[in-house]
C-alpha cells in the first residue's frame, strides 16, 4: 500500500510539472520546443525635474519667489537595433498657470555605423547648448545665457529630417549633422509691435513654401575626446508668411562652439569650458510703427545680432575630503547685442557665480548669484543693472 501511494505521488507531480509548461502548439507536434528568445524591443523613461528660490532686484523694485517645479520625462522606445523613437515632454508652472510643451518628439533609423537619420520635432545642433546642455541636471547654472530661449536669437528645435552620424579618424574624430525643417517665422510686428524683425523658431506649421537647411561640423582632434570645436549654420530663403511683403525677407545665422573638459592633476580635479558664439543677420525690411496719435510711420534697420558665452567650472574629484570633492565651482560671462533701430535694440552683459553641490552623479544643489548690465531694452534709453540670487535643485533620472 505505501509503495502504490509513493507511485501515485509521483505520478501526480509529473503530470502537475508537465501542466504547467507552457507550450508552442504549432511546433510541438513536429519538433522539439526551441529555448526562449528574448524581444529586441525595450521600452525607457528617463527625464529630470528641478525647482528651486530666486530673487531678483532692479534699482527699488525686488521681487522673491519659489519658481520652477518643473518635470520633463523622456519616454525612449528601441524597436529593434536600427529602429528607435524619442520623446521629452515638458511641465512647467509658470505666470500662475500649468505650461505643457512637447520639446522634441522623433523617429531615428540607423543606416549603418557611420549615418542615422531621424524626423520629427528634434533639438537642433546649432552649437552645443540647447541641444546637449540645457537641462536643468547638466546646466551647472540655474539660468541660461544671454541669447537663448524667448527673444533669444539660437534656435532652439524644429520639425524636419536630419542626417547625422560620425567618423574615426584614427584618433580624432569628425561628428556631422545636416537637416531641413519648417523654416522660421518673421514678426512683421502687427501682433506684438515691439517684436518686428525677431525671428521665432517655433513654426508647426510653416507659413510658406520656403524651409530652413543647416548642419554642424565637429573635431575632436584629440583621441581622448576631451576637446571639440564646432562649427554650425543655418538659413532660409524666405521667413515671411505667404503672399506678404516679408514673403522673400531670408536669413542666415551662425555659431562657433568650443568644449574642454579633462582631470588635471597638477590641480586635483576636472577643469570643464564650454563655449559659443551666435550670429543672426536677417535681411533689411521695412516695419510700420504706430504712434499714440494714430499716426503710422514707416522703419527700418540692419537687421543684425550677435550673442556670446563662455563657462568655466572646476571640482576637485581628487581631494582628499570626501565633502571638497562633491563641490563645483562655476563661472560665466555672456553678451547679447540686438539691432540698434529695432523697437527690441539691446545690448546686455551678464556675469554669473555658481557653488554646486552634487548629491549624486546626477543630482545637485546650486547656488548661484547673477548681475545683468542692459542698455536699451525694448527702445528704452538709458542702462539698467539687474542682480539675482538663486538657490535651485535639480535631478536627472
Amino acid at each position: 500500500m505505501k509503495k502504490l501511494i509513493v507511485l501515485l505521488l509521483v505520478i501526480g507531480f509529473v503530470h502537475i510539472t508537465n501542466g504547467q509548461t507552457y507550450n508552442n502548439f504549432e511546433t510541438d507536434s513536429i519538433a522539439a520546443s526551441q529555448s526562449y528568445k528574448p524581444s529586441k524591443t525595450q521600452f525607457m523613461i528617463r527625464g529630470y525635474g528641478h525647482t528651486g528660490l530666486n530673487f531678483m532686484s532692479n534699482g527699488d523694485e525686488k521681487e522673491s519667489s519659489f519658481v520652477g517645479s518643473a518635470f520633463a520625462p523622456i519616454f525612449l522606445f528601441k524597436h529593434s537595433d536600427k529602429l528607435m523613437f524619442e520623446a521629452e515632454l515638458e511641465f512647467v508652472l509658470e505666470n500662475n498657470e500649468l505650461e505643457v510643451g512637447l520639446e522634441y518628439a522623433d523617429v531615428m533609423y540607423v543606416l549603418n555605423k557611420n549615418m542615422s537619420v531621424r524626423a520629427g520635432k528634434f533639438l537642433l545642433p546649432f552649437g552645443t547648448f540647447m541641444e546637449r546642455l540645457h537641462p536643468a541636471w547638466i546646466n551647472r547654472l540655474p539660468t541660461r545665457p544671454l541669447g537663448f530661449g524667448h527673444d533669444g536669437i539660437a534656435p532652439s528645435s524644429g520639425i524636419g529630417v536630419e542626417l547625422r552620424g560620425a567618423f574615426d579618424l584614427g584618433g580624432p574624430t569628425l561628428n556631422y549633422s545636416a537637416y531641413s525643417t519648417n523654416g522660421p517665422r518673421l514678426k512683421d510686428g502687427s501682433i506684438e509691435p515691439e517684436e518686428a524683425g525677431m525671428l521665432s523658431f517655433q513654426n508647426y506649421e510653416d507659413n510658406n513654401t520656403s524651409k530652413a537647411f543647416g548642419g554642424r561640423l565637429g573635431l575632436l582632434p584629440f583621441s581622448d575626446s576631451s576637446t571639440e570645436l564646432g562649427i554650425s549654420a543655418y538659413s532660409t530663403n524666405g521667413a515671411g508668411a505667404k503672399d506678404s511683403a516679408y514673403e522673400d525677407i531670408g536669413a542666415f545665422l551662425y555659431a562657433i562652439d568650443f568644449a574642454f573638459i579633462k582631470q588635471v592633476p597638477a590641480i586635483s580635479g576636472f577643469v570643464d569650458v564650454k563655449a559659443q558664439y551666435n550670429n543672426s543677420n536677417v535681411d533689411t525690411a521695412t516695419f510700420i510703427e504706430m504712434h499714440e496719435d494714430g499716426d503710422e510711420e514707416e522703419y527700418s534697420f540692419d537687421n543684425q545680432s550677435n550673442s556670446f558665452y563662455g563657462q568655466l567650472s572646476y571640482r576637485p574629484t581628487m581631494a582628499e575630503s570626501d565633502f571638497m570633492k562633491k563641490l563645483e565651482f562655476v563661472g560665466r560671462y555672456s553678451n547679447f547685442n540686438a539691432p540698434e533701430g529695432a523697437e527690441w535694440e539691446e545690448k546686455s552683459i551678464q556675469y554669473a557665480f555658481g557653488l554646486n553641490y552634487w548629491l549624486t552623479w546626477r543630482s545637485l544643489i546650486k547656488i548661484s548669484y547673477q548681475t545683468t548690465e542692459t542698455e536699451g531694452g525694448h527702445g528704452g534709453e538709458g542702462t539698467t543693472t539687474t542682480n539675482g540670487f538663486f538657490l535651485h535643485w535639480a535631478i536627472g533620472f
